[in-house]
């Protein structure tokens, strides 16, 4: 083979795993800037958590300057820890208008791939929410100026049913049909999105995206924690991409998605960290414990699965199953080299078991995004880790104190 490519660098790759790099399908990168801020007492549930938290002292209160702090120090950490590609909803009413793409400038000096969108909402006002929909609108088509294998794209995103109502949800659905991008949601992340729109409307969340036409292949819907049987038959028969967020949803009380379920039901679907650890050794690990215990099956979600949803399946979910998350001819070269330095034995029957379950971000030694090396011996390229921590300190403190 060296023969072959005489010019061509060789890395010596012994001793490691040789693996696609991971998809990270749901994730918050502002969210590092809540890690520690002090509050008297946890939220007693998921809507006092948004009404009383998120939503006035973390959404409300961001800026650009913190939301590209914490974008640079988050794509790093990323990067660091094997993910060559993710997807991120950004929160941020105030920070309007220009986000996204100054975002996307930060994504691309990383040599990241990452797919960026806002969450649209009438939430703060109507306006706000007209502002959140062209938003997405001018990130989709500069990402579409750098060509479709572009490290920065942009998708349509709203919020949920109960931020949202239908004639809002129907034009955004409209326009990912015009510009044929996806359309995400957060979709009932704890009991209270499907009461709720029960009691407005008459039926339950996906019932009400089902009858809107919007429940469909086009539509990315992240959390689908408190399903009701029919609502699960409407993700799958209507073939509604799922993205599983397992630690986050225990963080806010939310219950744990029926996951081995969906699956079951042919559902594509991915793994995401949702801004709560970036580190997708943890979200996987999360992802294969936590099923078992819930359903006392300790054959569901073997190490295999949740390794394949991590890149494969995240791909697919994200509408790039032809492009990346595998090691194949005419994929791009988005992977990493894990140090296999195991105390036990590896094969072929437990290598799986031994990266999800005994690996973890420090052992990523090696990444490489689009043919490029962004990672070399555990460092970031071109990336100051001080300058960069202390850069996030200073705009997390801003934020703390802003609020």
């Amino acid at each position: 083979m060296r023969a072959d490519f005489p010019n061509d660098e060789v890395v010596d790759g012994s001793g490691c795993v040789l693996a696609p790099g991971f998809v990270n399908t749901h994730a918050h990168l502002y969210g590092v800037l809540a890690h520690g801020i002090p509050l008297e007492q946890a939220p007693s549930g998921f809507w006092p958590f948004l009404e009383d938290f998120w939503w006035p002292r973390v959404e409300d209160a961001l800026d650009h300057d913190m939301v590209l702090a914490a974008t640079h120090w988050v794509g790093a950490e990323m990067l660091r820890t094997g993910t060559t590609c993710f997807y991120d909803i950004l929160e941020a009413p105030n920070a309007l208008s220009g986000i996204l793409v100054r975002q996307a400038e930060v994504v691309r000096s990383l040599g990241l791939r990452g797919i960026l969108s806002f969450e649209a909402t009438q939430r703060v006002s109507v306006a706000n929410g007209q502002a959140g929909l062209e938003e997405n609108l001018h990130m989709i088509e500069a990402g579409r100026a750098g060509g479709a294998d572009a490290l920065a794209q942009g998708l349509m995103c709203i919020h949920t049913t109960f931020t949202c109502p239908p004639p809002f949800i129907e034009q955004a659905f409209a326009l990912a049909e015009q510009h044929d991008v996806l359309m995400h949601a957060h979709v009932n992340e704890g009991t209270h999105e499907g009461i709720l729109c029960a009691e407005r409307y008459g039926k339950r969340t996906l019932e009400l995206y089902d009858d809107l036409r919007v429940a469909g292949p086009r539509m990315m819907a992240s959390q689908c924690v408190q399903l009701s049987d029919r609502e699960r038959d409407i993700i799958a028969e209507r073939g509604v991409r799922v993205t599983h967020m397992p630690l986050s949803n225990c963080e806010v009380g939310g219950g744990i998605a029926p996951v081995p379920e969906l699956l079951g039901a042919g559902v594509v679907l991915g793994l995401g960290s949702d801004g709560y650890l970036n580190d997708m050794f943890s979200v996987m690990r999360g992802a294969f414990m936590l099923h078992k215990a819930r359903l006392l099956n300790p054959q569901v979600m073997p190490a295999a699965l949740v390794f394949r949803l991590a890149t494969a399946g995240g791909a697919e979910a994200l509408g790039m199953g032809d492009r990346i998350g595998r090691l194949s001819p005419g994929y791009r070269a988005d992977l990493q080299l894990i140090d296999a330095s195991f105390p036990t034995p590896a094969t072929a029957h437990n290598l799986y078991d031994q990266l999800v379950l005994w690996r973890s971000g420090t052992d990523v030694r090696d990444v490489m995004v689009d043919g490029s090396w962004r990672v070399r011996d555990h460092l970031v390229s071109d990336f100051d880790t001080a300058a960069a921590r202390a850069h996030v300190g200073e705009q997390a403190l801003r934020l703390w104190n802003r609020s």
